[in-house]
């Protein structure tokens, strides 16, 4: 993903379990502020080295395998990460937050220009949602 930073340890994707969420047909978006960069990196920010304080927005994803082969996850992950680098480019993600997406079995086959705008829809609802919730901080 073309500059986008991503999630990658389980306990990262489980603390945005309860987030705001926003469905489509081809993805469940999911999202939660980050308390602070001590968090993200899990330890004392003293002892933090600066790689693992997160800067801005950071994503992950998610492709059950109930959904097919791994032929068939892996191109749903290489079709919402081109949607995503397409979508950030021409949107204003959250700062401190973070996201992650649940593909769905529609992802496969829906128009890439739609996979992107819902994506940008998505997006922007999950944070007008967040931006309420915890009082217009960003």
């Amino acid at each position: 993903m073309h500059g986008v930073v991503t999630l990658k340890a389980r306990r990262e994707f489980l603390r945005i379990r309860g987030g705001r969420r926003y469905s489509s047909d081809a993805f469940l978006l999911e999202g939660k502020l980050r308390a602070d960069d001590q968090a993200i990196a899990g330890q004392d920010a003293d002892k933090a080295k600066p790689s693992q304080i997160a800067v801005g927005p950071r994503f992950g994803l998610t492709i059950t395998k109930k959904i097919g082969n791994a032929v068939t996850r892996n191109r749903i992950r290489r079709r919402l990460k081109s949607a995503l680098s397409a979508q950030l480019v021409a949107s204003d993600p959250v700062l401190n937050c973070d996201y992650v997406i649940v593909a769905r079995k529609a992802a496969e086959h829906k128009p890439f220009a739609e996979l992107v705008d819902d994506l940008k829809r998505a997006i922007s609802h999950v944070n007008r949602a967040l931006l309420q919730r915890d009082g217009g901080r960003k």
